[in-house]
This record gives C-alpha cells, sequence and structure tokens, in this order.
C-alpha cells in the first residue's frame, strides 16, 4: 500500500500520532519525489549528451582556427590553449578524405568508451550517465559528433573526470529545485485536500463525538452543509439519523419513566382493585335483584383490570426466559383456552377450536399457552362489546397449510368488525398497538415476542371478515 510505505518511513513516534492530514502530506511528498525520480533519469542523459555536443561545437570552432593558420599549423601554446578551452586531450577533424589532428600528448591506444553523438539511443544515452556517475573511468573516452562549416566529422578525446564533475553539478541543481517543486506541489495539495476532504471528515467525527457524549442533545445534532458531493450526502444522512436517533431516545426514555411510574401505581392499583373484587364476589349472595343482575358484570370487569395490572408489571420485569422448547400436543391446550385466558364463565363469546387430537408443535408450553392466552383474550373483550348475534372466537391448527411441509400454522380468529387502520400501524408495540379505548396494547406485544422466542411468527391475516391471527411455528429441527 502506498500509505503504509510512506509513512513506514518516519520515526514510530510521528507515526502514532500522525492523523489523516499529515498522512496525506507524507504520502503527496512521496507521489511527488517518485515522479521527480521519473523525470531526474532521461534528464541526466540529456544533459550528458548536451554537455558532449559542446565540447563537440567548441572542438569545431578550434579546428577552424588551426584550417586558418598559415599551413595549417599553430605553435605548442597556442594548441594548449585550443586543446584547454575544449577540455579535450586530441581534436580530430575530417574533411572529405582528408584527416587531421590536433594533439599535444601521445593519443592513446585504447578508450573507456566510445559515444557516437551521430546514432546514440534513449537506452544508450542512459546506461552512459549513470556509467560515468557511479563508475567513471581512468581512460579517456572518445566522443564523435556531426561536423558544419566544411567539415564532415569531429572526434575529440578527453577525460571523462570533468563530464562527471559537471554531471553531479546538475544532479544537485535538479535535486534542490526538485524538493523545492516537491514542498510546493504537495503544501498545494495538502491545503486544498485539507480543506476540501480533511476538515469536513474531521467535523464529521468531532459531531459523531459530541453526538455519542449526548445524543439527546438538540444542539449537538449536525447541520449539513451546502454541499453537493459524498461529504454533502453524508452529513444530510448523518442529520437524518441523528434526529431520528435522538426522537427515538427522547421517546424510548419517555416511555421508561412512564413505565416506571405505571409499574408503581399497578402495583397499588392491583391490591386495591383485588379488595374491591372481594368485596363484589360477597355481593353475589344477596338477594337484592338488581345488586344480582349488576354483580356479575362488577366482578368480570374487576377481573379485567386485575389482569391488566399484572400484564403490565410482567412485561415491564426482566426479559423472558430461554424457551424450553419440545413436542407438545395442540388439543388439550385448546381445552383449557377458556381458562388459559380467564374468560368469564357466563360470557356470551364462545370459543371454538378445531386441532387433530395427534397434531404437536415443538415449543415452550407454557410460552405458547401465554401467547395463545392473549391473542384469544384480546379477541373475546374486543366482542364482548360489539353487536355481531353470536360473537366467537376460533382457534385452529393444522400441518403445512402453505408454510412449509413441517411449519404448524394456528389461527385464532373472530367474527368482529376487525381492526382499525389506527391499531393496524403498530399493532405488536406495547402501549401502541390497543384497538380498544383504554386498552394497554401489551396483549399483542407479549404474545409476538413469546411466538418469536420459539422461532415462529406472528402476523395479522388479512383474509375474511373480524381479525385473525396467524401463528407459524417450525417444526422440530434434525438432530445431528
Amino acid at each position: 500500500m502506498p500509505e503504509a510505505q510512506a509513512v513506514s518511513t518516519a520515526p514510530p513516534g510521528l507515526v502514532r500520532h500522525l492523523g489523516l492530514s499529515g498522512r496525506l502530506f507524507l504520502i503527496t511528498v512521496a507521489f511527488v519525489a517518485a515522479a521527480e525520480i521519473l523525470i531526474y533519469v532521461p534528464a541526466v542523459a540529456n544533459y550528458r549528451l548536451s554537455w558532449l555536443s559542446d565540447r563537440i561545437a567548441a572542438a569545431q570552432v578550434a579546428a577552424l582556427v588551426v584550417d586558418a593558420s598559415p599551413g595549417s599549423v599553430v605553435s605548442d601554446e597556442l594548441a594548449h590553449r585550443l586543446l584547454d578551452g575544449v577540455g579535450a586531450r586530441a581534436i580530430a577533424v575530417r574533411d572529405g578524405g582528408t584527416r587531421r589532428l590536433l594533439a599535444i600528448d601521445p593519443v592513446p591506444d585504447t578508450v573507456a568508451d566510445m559515444v557516437d553523438l551521430r546514432s546514440v539511443s534513449a537506452m544508450e544515452a542512459i546506461r552512459g550517465s549513470w556509467r560515468t556517475l557511479i563508475a567513471p573511468a581512468d581512460e579517456p573516452i572518445r566522443v564523435v559528433g556531426r561536423g558544419r562549416d566544411g567539415f564532415d566529422l569531429v572526434e575529440i578525446l578527453m577525460d571523462e573526470a570533468p563530464l562527471r564533475a559537471a554531471i553531479v553539478e546538475f544532479s544537485i541543481r535538479l535535486l534542490v529545485s526538485s524538493l523545492i517543486v516537491a514542498a510546493a506541489a504537495a503544501g498545494l495539495v495538502f491545503v486544498v485536500l485539507h480543506y476540501v476532504i480533511v476538515r469536513p471528515v474531521r467535523r464529521l467525527v468531532n459531531n459523531i463525538t459530541a453526538f455519542a457524549d449526548d445524543p439527546e442533545g438538540a444542539d449537538r445534532i449536525i447541520t449539513p452543509s451546502r454541499r453537493t458531493d459524498e461529504i454533502g450526502l453524508a452529513e444530510t444522512a448523518l442529520a437524518r439519523m441523528e434526529r431520528g436517533l435522538a426522537d427515538e431516545l427522547r421517546h424510548k426514555r419517555r416511555l421508561a419513566e412512564l413505565g416506571l411510574s405505571v409499574s408503581k401505581i399497578n402495583h397499588e392499583l392491583r391490591n386495591m382493585l383485588a379488595g374491591a373484587q372481594l368485596l363484589g364476589d360477597r355481593l353475589k349472595d344477596t338477594t337484592d335483584p338488581t345488586v344480582q343482575r349488576v354483580a356479575p358484570r362488577l366482578v368480570a370487569t374487576l377481573g379485567r383490570a386485575i389482569r391488566f395490572c399484572e400484564a403490565t408489571l410482567s412485561y415491564g420485569r426482566a426479559a423472558e426466559h430461554v424457551p424450553l422448547r419440545r413436542p407438545v400436543t395442540l388439543a388439550p391446550m385448546f381445552r383449557d383456552l377458556s381458562d388459559l385466558a380467564a374468560v368469564p364463565g357466563d360470557a356470551r363469546v364462545a370459543i371454538r377450536t378445531q386441532v387433530a387430537p395427534d397434531l404437536q408443535v415443538f415449543a415452550d408450553p407454557e410460552q405458547l399457552s401465554r401467547a395463545l392466552a392473549n391473542l384469544v383474550r384480546n379477541a373475546v373483550e374486543a366482542l364482548e362489546s360489539a353487536t355481531e348475534p353470536e360473537p366467537a372466537v376460533v382457534v385452529t391448527a393444522t400441518r403445512g397449510s402453505g408454510s412449509g411441509p413441517g411449519a404448524v400454522t394456528i389461527l385464532v380468529a373472530d367474527n368482529g368488525p376487525g381492526l382499525p387502520r389506527r391499531a393496524r400501524e403498530h399493532l405488536f408495540a406495547p402501549f401502541q398497538g390497543s384497538a380498544r379505548s383504554g386498552g394497554t396494547g401489551l396483549g399483542l406485544a407479549i404474545a409476538s415476542e413469546l411466538v418469536r422466542l420459539n422461532g415462529g411468527t406472528l402476523s395479522l391475516d388479512p383474509e375474511g371478515p373480524g381479525t385473525c391471527f396467524r401463528i407459524v411455528l417450525p417444526d422440530q429441527p434434525a438432530s445431528g
């Protein structure tokens, strides 16, 4: 990874404290430096060729001076000055078939390298420049170039040390200029990216940290900027998430406070209602016909109030235990539904069951009984105030029935008017899914939780008149 390579060159202590800005700066410098290195190699090769071409041009001027001298002969002093000006040991020019040589010292038989400027390739130029820079030779090199002004060919014999010194000086200048360009480019890129990316990201991070410290604070919700890029979309999504989470947390906190208050009230209210129920039971023994007619309704109403209090208290306690699932025969459980649902014996709502005698389901019997009791109790209480001539709750159980070959489907249906739209929106939410005035909405929430713990699903069946809830429980998993 480029980032890891760039950061790994820094001291360990610095790396540990580098943020996004520091790492971005180091990465930018590394990439600019790499680009400068790629430029440096051909630049040195071109500089070497240009330097040698200048020596060839100077040698041609020296040859013209010699050619203009009487008899094409110059003194030793002038020859020294011409050779020193060119920086060569010897100069040779070719004009047609004539070859003339300007030299003072004897010309050696061997040379370290021969550079033909007329046909040098790019790779040869690069190899030659690196050989000169890294491993210069003690012997002279021969340079051949194309002549002008009447000369066909110009050759010089020169030492490599001046060429290497010139290349080193050029490399130092190029290195300094490259560092300046790299620093300027890295600084410019860093500043731009810092204001365009790093600062907005840091703002997001700071806002998330502040929101985590106080998620319900309205001032902790980020205000999206006017940007339309990915960061602007992230700010908008974060603001929407924070606003929704803050509202949800405030709602949960209010519910928690309300639940604590309701639990305390229900505890005391249950005790008072229990005493009132005992008094209501004694009213049954009176001979007054009006009391005889009103007492059963009063007792039934007090019983329902006590059960509401108990349901509220049980929902506010700890979570349900892990279900102890085992094969359970449904027929006996269905026969006891009237008692499980705490339906008064003289209620006008009939409970009918349809189940095979040997049909079994893999579930926790206690939790399944409680779930069915809540569903049947809700249906009975909804039908007691209904106007149907023969109100009834029908509970059926079948295996399969479109839910898989091994699944068991249980339907709890009534012939009432059905659920209003308001109740359907939050059907299984506690304190929100009640279809009756004064209801707590806990029955369906508890039933849904119990069915879900046993691996099943509880849903509202939209088919048919009235209200029908569908429980689907999977079959026993295969062992091994």
